[in-house]
């Protein structure tokens, strides 16, 4: 027996040792080098303190060095997802998943985002292209020297990174832009539902988004907040402003903080991984955020094309396509040869008998893009602020602004494409020549405020376009619930508004769409003395109900179900068939819209339709989550679940890679804007001067690699709506490692 013992006794040594071995030899040899020197291809020292978040604080010396260096400490946090950028952009995730990132492959190669990155660079300016290269150099120092122990996701799936180049980031800069622009969905949408429908009634679903009071649009890409408060609304009389951005939820997230300070440089926000500079934040004068814009820069054209040979009308005559040929590498199978017809709108993105849709995209044209975010990242002042914006391309945005001579600015910027024929919101007719964009809108013209006599701005992807804008407006703008939450608290407040108070209005979950609809339906029921028993708590519940959107209540979960039933019942009254279909955020402002007017010739009698759609919503809830409606709660219908893509799919420990499943308070009409695939993507709230009071958090942490103490050390706090101060000038490092000339 004692034997027995002392073998499995060895046996346990074995594993824990040889456990502890692997642990070390995957893990822990990849975290970042945080103390002592590194030699590397810096010109000078450069020394990097990180703070107790993993922030890293980098002092050089010159601008070149600061850069190269940040894309050194990039890479120690996070190359794999930077790696996995560039193949996303490019379509080239197969070469190491396989066949499931296939068709993302096959649509990202249709969008021709690499070429559109190798002609950027081509015409970039020489300051911009040393920009890159620094950069590059950064990450290419970073590969060099940790060969075999870039972190486990490269040894799960069997490859090293490949040379990093400037090309790669601009490609990232251009799938961010994708991400923010992609509207030739919605057109396609639009245009098959006019087919099949009435049109009166499908413009209505779909308005002419021009009103600037009833901001419409549908805000098919993600929202975000953000705003400026002037002096005199703020508890220390300097301006306040915020910023949260609202992009699809991953691990690790989408931004890294970063603070990067050299000769006429000092600066601290958040950084795109693969991308040189600072996206959004403050230097020492100025502090800036941003919300997408969601005006339209994608134009479908419908081209007369002959499959075989390319050859397509254009204004009365024949034109000849250009054939682009490329292979799609497979892990695991053949390579896929692709080729693309381009035709002088774009590429060729669908394709079926002699009816091609060709999308231009202001993405595509390579005299628009400036590496402007380094300008903005060294502006003193309002006016050289405006100076870089002036030069930016897109992703459009509406840029926020706050200075510590106590001023406050807006301005809308990006180059807008000037239409002159036609709204833009479905494919038009290539073949005419008549349907061509015009240049760009001014920058001058673009909306822009500064130092309103409120002393506010608030900008929630709203239309900020006014009625008689003299240009043609067409877009994805948000309705208007949550730049109305945010002005109505932040006057709520008084003039007493503090960092905190930014970060208690983007944690708030007050939802005036919901809480309209819930008073309708409660409204409907009365109004016909109904007695279904299946109403009876609801509507008590809705009686009540102040409209929050707390994962631990029911009433949201009831409203949303009648919602959906409501948004469909729409769609399928203008265009049959079409209900399933029908799903942007542009719903909830044409249900509250059409529940307001109530045209005739929609729905004979629009209590009959709440009632109905109140029904069918109930016997859904019960389907979902049982009988007694008392028992039910939002939050097990909206949560999230981050899963780490590689990791964590490993059987039986991958879950200690993933975040969740987690209920979520909020919605999508919400200032905290939640889905399933969306959150804040970070949360800033700067004191203007007096910089080390503001606040920030990203939602999970600044590493990827679980063996950190910073994989996921700010997910409580952004769980449960607390936050960090921001360390500008008063730093207190955690370590310091110094980047030396290598000998």
């Amino acid at each position: 027996m004692r034997r027995i013992l002392l073998v499995v006794n060895v046996l346990i040594a074995i594993a824990v040792i040889a456990a502890g071995v692997a642990f070390y030899w995957i893990f822990w040899r990849a975290l970042p080098q945080t103390s002592g020197t590194i030699e590397t291809r810096v010109t000078q020292p450069v020394e990097v303190d990180r703070d107790g978040l993993g922030v890293p604080h980098i002092r050089a010396k010159n601008l070149e060095d600061a850069l190269f260096v940040q894309g050194f400490a990039t890479a120690e946090d996070r190359m794999w997802q930077m790696d996995t950028l560039r193949r996303l952009a490019t379509g080239e995730l197969s070469e190491i998943i396989g066949v499931a990132t296939l068709e993302n492959d096959r649509e990202l190669r249709s969008l021709r985002l690499r070429r559109i990155a190798e002609v950027i660079y081509a015409r970039l300016s020489p300051q911009d292209k040393a920009a890159f290269a620094a950069y590059s150099r950064g990450v290419n120092a970073y590969i060099e020297s940790h060969q075999g122990r870039y972190g486990i996701e490269f040894r799960l799936l069997g490859y090293d990174p490949k040379p990093w180049s400037a090309v790669d980031s601009i490609a990232i800069g251009l799938n961010m832009f994708r991400t923010l622009t992609n509207d030739w969905r919605l057109k396609t949408l639009k245009e098959n539902m006019l087919h099949g429908g009435e049109p009166d009634k499908v413009n209505y679903l779909f308005p002419t988004r021009v009103s600037s009071m009833f901001s419409p649009g549908g805000d098919t890409h993600p929202g975000s907040n953000a705003w400026a408060v002037s002096g005199k609304h703020t508890a220390n009389g300097k301006p306040l402003l915020s910023n949260d951005m609202h992009i699809d939820f991953s691990l690790p997230g989408v931004w890294y903080l970063t603070h990067l300070a050299a000769p006429g440089l000092n600066v601290e926000g958040v950084a795109l991984p693969g991308v040189p500079g600072i996206v959004g934040g403050h230097n020492d004068r100025i502090a800036w955020g941003m919300t997408n814009l969601g005006f339209d820069v994608q134009e479908l054209y419908l081209e007369k094309m002959d499959p075989r040979t390319g050859r397509y009308l254009f204004a009365g005559r024949i034109e000849q396509a250009r054939q682009e040929r490329e292979f799609i590498y497979i892990k695991g199978r053949q390579p896929e040869e692709r080729q693309t017809w381009v035709t002088r709108h774009g590429p060729v993105i669908s394709l079926a008998g002699n009816r091609a849709l060709a999308l231009r995209w202001t993405a595509e044209d390579a005299s628009i893009f400036h590496n402007v975010f380094l300008d903005i990242n060294r502006a003193r002042n309002w006016d050289e602020f405006q100076k870089a914006l002036s030069e930016f391309g897109g992703p459009a945005q509406n840029f926020v602004y706050a200075d510590v001579d106590g001023n406050i600015g807006y301005h809308a910027a990006g180059k807008l494409p000037v239409r002159h024929n036609h709204q833009g919101d479905v494919p038009v007719d290539g073949s005419t020549g008549e349907n061509e964009w015009d240049g760009y809108i001014p920058f001058d013209s673009l909306p822009h405020a500064f130092n309103p006599p409120s002393g506010y701005i608030v900008t929630a992807n709203q239309n900020p376009f006014p009625e008689d804008f003299p240009y043609r407006v067409n877009g994805t703008f948000a309705a208007p619930y949550r730049s109305r939450q945010i002005l109505d608290m932040l006057t709520a407040t008084g003039n007493k508004v503090r960092p905190e108070d930014g970060l208690r209005i983007e944690k708030d979950v007050y939802s005036g769409f919901s809480h309209f609809l819930a008073q309708q339906l409660v409204a409907a029921y009365e109004k016909r003395n109904a007695t279904n028993p299946l109403f009876t708590d609801a509507v008590a519940m809705l009686k009540t109900w102040d409209g929050q959107m707390d994962m631990d209540h029911a009433e949201p979960f009831i409203v949303t179900m009648a919602f959906q039933y409501l948004r469909k019942a729409a769609a399928e009254r203008a265009a049959p068939g079409s209900g399933g279909a029908y799903d942007p955020q542009i719903s909830a402002a044409v249900v509250e819209k059409l529940l307001r007017e109530r045209p005739a010739g929609w729905f004979g009698d629009y209590n009959e339709l709440l009632l109905r759609c109140f029904a069918d919503g109930m016997e859904e809830g019960q389907r979902l989550q049982g009988p007694d409606p008392k028992h039910w709660k939002w939050g097990k219908y909206m949560f999230v679940d981050m899963k780490q893509p590689v990791a964590g799919q490993i059987p039986y420990f991958g879950k200690y890679f993933n975040i969740g499943p987690l209920p979520l308070s909020g919605s999508q009409t919400t200032v905290k804007q939640t889905t399933r695939k969306l959150l804040p993507s970070e949360r800033m709230n700067f004191s203007v001067g007096s910089w080390d009071e503001s606040l920030w958090n990203l939602p999970v942490g600044q590493a990827s690699n679980i063996a950190s103490s910073h994989y996921s050390d700010q997910w409580d706090a952004f769980y449960n709506g607390r936050s960090f101060p921001m360390q500008f000038g008063k730093l207190q490092p955690k370590s310091t490692v110094t980047f030396v000339p290598a000998k």
